[in-house]
């Protein structure tokens, strides 16, 4: 549906912004130095945990505009405070990792940058994610807001945080004192560039906005053999097939068709030839949920499962499927509905109505979610920057599913109308929270 209706706003050219004022004419001014940042982020990706040169450059770029900077928060996690009298915490959020991907999108700047992995293969590395995006952004709105301290008052956090993408980087700076060592917010904002909306357009939801995330892996055992005898066995690969198919119904049969949940078997391992009937099979699940009580029933539902099939194909209890699963998750992204609304309300006085979109929630996981969940007081929205040049997006009918994904190597940003949008976007909804209370 979304779709269909950024096609129909781009019949004709996204308008200019329904008005200019000193924001405006700031972005504009700063737009080719953004974009310049943009590129050397762009070129020089850091993987989850190793953003180490990134960080440093966000350090400085917030010590030049004039900010308190902590360096090493939850690892390579980066913060910056100014203090500018009485008023509220607004906290502004970048992330900073990048994805072992290699990069196939021939850009002049595109990354060229590999690592050895642990497991010891080579990868390519590359801001697949739009990170680069995010960053550049926040630094757009940190560097404005430090110089025009006269248009607000209040506590402005920024941090920069390491390790989204494995979902351990929030949950490491606030372990690391996050909200004891430095101001509480009132309000935490963030951004997320989207591959599927055209450059020049936001997208908001409120309530649950993205999924809990859980990793799942069931080790079924069985008795091998020779594949011409499979009497003498009991077949795990055979096992492991009832249950994938078994597990489909806790999201068929078992949750309310109005309720959403995801439970894909995306890996299943298993045996090293023809005929030969192994001991094991490795099932690797990713699971999707918006509230606690539906991931709680998803996973004991999945340990449920896989033992019901084990008792009916005879295995004995001590040889019943091992399933695991990571108590470090990425758990639901909820948007504050009153502050969520504050801000879609805000885009659209300063973009036009027709910029900014009311969106559904996605089944997609951010760890941005952490800051809320760690106190329920801080109001927190996540909002969607449309990154795809819009000839592109035109080309493709409207329809954004046609277009290189997140995560994919042929994803591409047009960087001049993302980011003057996104740093635009990123100071109007600080200055519109600071004078909120």
């Amino acid at each position: 549906m979304r779709f269909a209706i950024f096609a129909a706003l781009l019949g004709s050219a996204i308008p200019a912004p329904v008005f200019a004022d000193e924001v405006s004419d700031y972005v504009t001014g700063e737009a080719d130095e953004l974009v310049s940042l943009y590129k050397h982020l762009h070129q020089n990706p850091e993987l989850s945990g190793q953003e180490v040169e990134t960080a440093a450059r966000m350090a400085a770029e917030l010590r030049d505009a004039g900010f308190d900077v902590t360096e090493g928060v939850g690892g390579t996690g980066v913060v910056g405070v100014i203090e500018n009298g009485t008023g509220p915490v607004v906290m502004l959020r970048a992330d900073m990792d990048g994805l072992p991907v290699t990069e196939e999108t021939d850009l002049p700047y595109a990354s060229t940058k590999t690592v050895t992995l642990e497991n010891g293969s080579p990868a390519g590395v590359m801001h697949a994610c739009g990170h680069d995006v995010h960053m550049t952004s926040w630094v757009g709105a940190a560097r404005y807001l430090a110089a025009n301290r006269d248009e607000w008052s209040g506590t402005l956090v920024m941090i920069a945080q390491p390790a989204e993408e494995t979902g351990h980087g929030a949950r490491a700076m606030l372990n690391d004192g996050l909200y004891e060592r430095f101001p509480r917010p009132d309000h935490a904002v963030a951004l997320h560039d989207s591959a599927s909306m055209p450059a020049g357009t936001l997208g908001m939801a409120s309530g649950y906005a993205m999924a809990n995330v859980d990793s799942v892996d069931i080790i079924v055992k069985g008795s091998g053999g020779h594949g011409a005898y499979p009497h003498t066995t009991k077949d795990p690969i055979v096992l492991a097939s009832r249950i994938v198919g078994a597990l489909q119904t806790l999201v068929s049969r078992e949750t309310d068709p109005q309720e959403a949940a995801v439970v894909t078997v995306g890996a299943f391992n298993a045996g090293t030839k023809h005929n030969i009937i192994p001991d094991t099979a490795h099932l690797q699940l990713t699971v999707r949920s918006y509230t606690d009580e539906r991931r709680e029933a998803l996973l004991s539902g999945i340990q449920r499962v896989a033992r019901g099939e084990a008792i009916s194909a005879g295995i004995e209890e001590e040889n019943w499927p091992e399933v695991t699963w990571d108590e470090i998750y990425t758990p639901a992204l909820f948007n504050t509905e009153e502050q969520t609304s504050v801000l879609m309300s805000t885009f659209a006085d300063r973009f036009g109505e027709d910029r900014v979109v009311a969106l559904d929630p996605v089944m997609g996981g951010e760890d941005f979610a952490r800051y809320h969940r760690a106190d329920r007081d801080v109001e927190s929205t996540l909002f969607w920057l449309g990154a795809v040049d819009r000839d592109v997006y035109e080309a493709a009918g409207g329809d954004g599913t046609g277009l290189p994904s997140l995560h994919s190597a042929k994803f591409a940003p047009d960087p001049l109308p993302t980011l003057t949008m996104g740093t635009e976007a990123m100071i109007g909804a600080a200055l519109r929270l600071f004078a909120a209370d």
